[in-house]
């Protein structure tokens, strides 16, 4: 192996650098990956186009729009979609991209490269790990109320498949079987069980507690 040798004053910074374990910087990676709508290799504002792209064509123009609506206002009825104007037709889309923007670009602009978006967590992660995971929380508390479509508190297996073919993961068995590891009960997951295994997922350096979304990504969804 051949050596690399640092000067002393790039090895005094590298020892100041705090880094989370390398158990969660590889579910860094893995969630990184999976908002690669487009798997083009990189996160940007295409990724977001793609996104829309999809949902239009994987769920009913109602449907989809109910998704990125619930965004703006989560407690309004189905029924409010039907009218919607051009001044709240542009807040669902500015809203839309309002949750990439503050849980995935994280204040950055232009094409995010893996480092860039593992160094920009990890160092919200190391500075206050208590806001850290306030923050992730309420990152997938809004996700995954968004995918909820029915407002039940429960995702179906329908809800869950559809989320994950507009994010790019087409594979049905293996997107399947992830919902199912989360041993449904009547064809449902409450919301808070799927909600608290991505805060864990992406918080928890606790390399001993198994981790379902880890798992299924691992196996290639």
């Amino acid at each position: 192996m051949e050596n690399i040798y640092y000067s002393e004053e790039r090895c005094k910074c590298m020892l100041k650098i705090k880094m989370a374990n390398e158990f969660l910087v590889a579910k860094w990676k893995l969630w990184y990956k999976s908002l690669d709508v487009n798997h083009d290799g990189k996160i940007s504002i295409e990724d977001i186009k793609h996104l829309k792209y999809r949902l239009m064509n994987h769920m009913s123009n109602i449907q989809a729009i109910y998704i990125v609506f619930c965004f703006v206002e989560k407690s309004s009825k189905f029924s409010d979609l039907h009218n919607l104007d051009a001044d709240k037709a542009k807040t669902v889309q500015d809203n839309f991209t309002k949750w990439w923007n503050d849980f995935v670009f994280r204040g950055r602009t232009g094409e995010i490269e893996e480092a860039e978006f593992i160094d920009s967590l990890n160092k919200d992660f190391t500075t206050d790990k208590v806001k850290f995971i306030e923050g992730m929380t309420t990152c997938f508390n809004t996700f995954f109320d968004v995918i909820d479509t029915n407002k039940d508190r429960s995702i179906s297996e329908d809800e869950f498949l559809i989320a994950f073919k507009a994010y790019g993961h087409e594979n049905v068995v293996l997107d399947t079987k992830f919902f199912q590891a989360y041993n449904p009960k009547d064809g449902l997951v409450s919301l808070r069980q799927i909600v608290d295994s991505w805060i864990e997922f992406v918080t928890s350096e606790d390399a001993s507690k198994g981790s379902i979304v880890k798992a299924a990504f691992e196996s290639g969804v």
